[in-house]
């Protein structure tokens, strides 16, 4: 592999009794016109002879050997101080248990060319030779990683297939002394994250050899890197302020994730949804309320749009009811609280873990007409409260008669999401961008067989025009709202109802309430109509906002400035 004059790299391989797997990477590393560095730390007979034979059979490896062993990281460390002053730009770290697909080192040394300051790692992507136990430790790792970075970019901490920038590395050893042993891959990756070298995740396939062995030592190991962790955590706590204040840039990969939480709806949602499914089964409601703090908070501190947008709706609640002071910051931190709350509790219900004991009907005769009625309808529903939550309520004669009207590609990966976590909650959904001829009488006829449409009355727009939206008085400020939920209905000539879900204290109430028994929209007096049935709608929204502010779910701009505002 030819690399720029500005750009040396070279590939270091620590080991401790690791021999069987060093020929194939020795092979292949050379293949790649990579100088080889082997540290051999410590290994005892016969892996010591193997090593030995191996380097004597391939004269362009160099060999390092410790007499007794000190641990991986020290390994590391002592080839990184050498590499720098050898005049190398990078380096590669190998691990030499064979577990790492190599094809994947050239994309690693390609992408740290292009992004010479970052700290390029494997993202590990396992097959089922992977032991639950080494899955589960990694995982809970991963989750503190999460804590101490307060982000998610780092996606996995402990891939022994990685690429270094020297001059970084050799700068924040010369400040600590990170773990030595099973403990240094985690630590140096979140304390250079610290410092801000950007990590950069490429996707790592890997496969756990059956007659592999390991030199992890549960005891010893599992106590060093517990300490490690404490060590990270008050040191974050300590330097909050400054970690902060060198937080690495985003880089523009593919590969690399940076998830803003208020906008999980519209964007990252697999990868939160997941985090906060692992977290829940792992630690429970409160523990995994508890760990998802520190990132709700991050994403607070750097979503600047999100949080102008939650406070500027705080704001607009507190002017409408009568409040003389404007919201304080942490009113609007707490919005992002209830969302991940809103979350956790959505995956409580479908799971069964939530009593129906704790869900009350304010109107279930209304219910009960909607479960028992021979044909469909409208349904409008919200991004207030918790609606996905009041769905694993109803009925089973009503969930299977429901379908949800969704027009974006990531409200089709919610539900998708949503289906494999729990086979209970799939749902029929339909993307729909334009309601065309034939698909206004595909609607019609699934309405006729009794199915109830739900779709959401307020985000816009339903269908894609700029015309299909009114400006409607909403807590005292015109905003947008969709008119196609009440242009839809007119057309089907069918019953609309409206379902709201919030929670009061430890108790959801669902409310389904009749709307309207027919939209009629007259030729002469259409625009006014529609706008009639907006009004009202908005109207119904806000109340239930005053009665719960914080369980609003849209974190975006939601009164924009507008050429068509009246």
């Amino acid at each position: 592999m030819s690399q720029p004059s500005s750009f040396r790299a070279l590939a270091l391989i620590p080991t401790f009794n690791h021999s069987a797997a060093l020929p194939k990477i020795i092979e292949h590393l050379l293949s790649l016109e990579l100088p080889i560095w082997i540290i051999d730390d410590g290994s005892h007979e016969p892996a010591r002879k193997a090593i030995e034979q191996l380097v004597a059979d391939y004269p362009q490896v160099t060999l390092f050997r410790f007499p007794i062993n000190q641990g991986k990281g020290a390994a590391l460390c002592h080839g990184f101080r050498m590499a720098h002053q050898a005049g190398y730009s990078h380096l590669l770290q190998v691990d030499a248990d064979g577990q790492h697909d190599l094809h994947a080192i050239a994309t690693l040394l390609h992408s740290a060319q292009q992004h010479p300051h970052a700290l390029v790692s494997g993202n590990p992507v396992y097959d089922d030779s992977i032991p639950l136990g080494r899955r589960l430790g990694r995982w809970i790792t991963h989750l503190w990683v999460f804590i101490e970075t307060l982000s998610l970019r780092i996606s996995d901490s402990m891939c022994g297939l990685r690429v270094y920038p020297l001059a970084a590395v050799t700068t924040l050893l010369a400040q600590v002394t990170p773990g030595q042993r099973m403990d240094f891959d985690t630590e140096i990756f979140v304390r250079l994250f610290w410092q801000g070298v950007p990590p950069l995740m490429v996707p790592v396939a890997v496969h756990y050899p059956p007659d592999n062995h390991s030199n992890f030592r549960m005891w010893r190991d599992n106590l060093a890197i517990s300490r490690m962790h404490t060590r990270l955590m008050l040191t974050l706590l300590r330097r909050l302020p400054t970690i902060l204040a060198h937080r690495p840039p985003p880089l523009s990969h593919n590969t690399e994730q940076s998830v803003p939480w208020p906008q999980l709806q519209e964007r990252g949602a697999l990868l939160g949804m997941r985090i906060a499914l692992t977290l829940l089964k792992l630690f429970g409601r409160t523990g995994s309320l508890l760990l998802l703090s520190p990132i709700v908070s991050y994403f607070f501190l750097t979503g600047s749009r999100q949080r102008r947008a939650s406070q500027d709706y705080l704001g607009k609640v507190a002017t409408y009811s009568g409040k003389k002071h404007p919201p304080r910051l942490w009113q609007s931190l707490a919005h992002y609280f209830e969302f991940s709350r809103r979350m956790i509790d959505l995956f409580l219900a479908w799971g069964g873990k939530i009593s129906p004991q704790s869900v009350q009907v304010d109107n279930p005769e209304a219910l009960q007409r909607l479960t028992e009625s021979s044909t469909g309808g409208i349904l409008v529903v919200s991004h207030h409260g918790n609606v996905e939550l009041a769905s694993a309520f109803l009925p089973p004669q009503l969930q299977n008669r429901l379908t949800l009207l969704i027009h974006t590609k990531h409200a089709v990966r919610f539900n998708q999401l949503l289906a494999q976590l729990h086979p209970a909650a799939r749902a029929n959904s339909i993307q729909v961008s334009e309601l065309s001829v034939s698909m206004a009488i595909a609607l019609r006829q699934r309405i006729e067989k009794g199915e109830w449409l739900a779709i959401a009355g307020d985000r816009t727009p339903l269908f894609d025009s700029s015309q299909h939206v009114t400006w409607a008085p909403f807590l005292g400020v015109p905003a947008p709202f969709p008119q196609g939920p009440w242009l839809l209905a007119s057309l089907m000539e069918c019953p609309v109802y409206l379902l709201f879900c919030r929670r009061e204290k430890s108790v959801w109430r669902l409310l389904i309430e009749p709307f309207a028994e027919r939209i009629v929209l007259p030729r002469k007096l259409r625009q006014n109509s529609i706008d009639q049935h907006v009004y009202r709608y908005a109207a119904r929204l806000a109340q239930e906002c005053l009665l719960a502010p914080k369980q609003w779910g849209n974190f975006y701009d939601f009164w924009p400035t507008n050429k068509g505002v009246p």
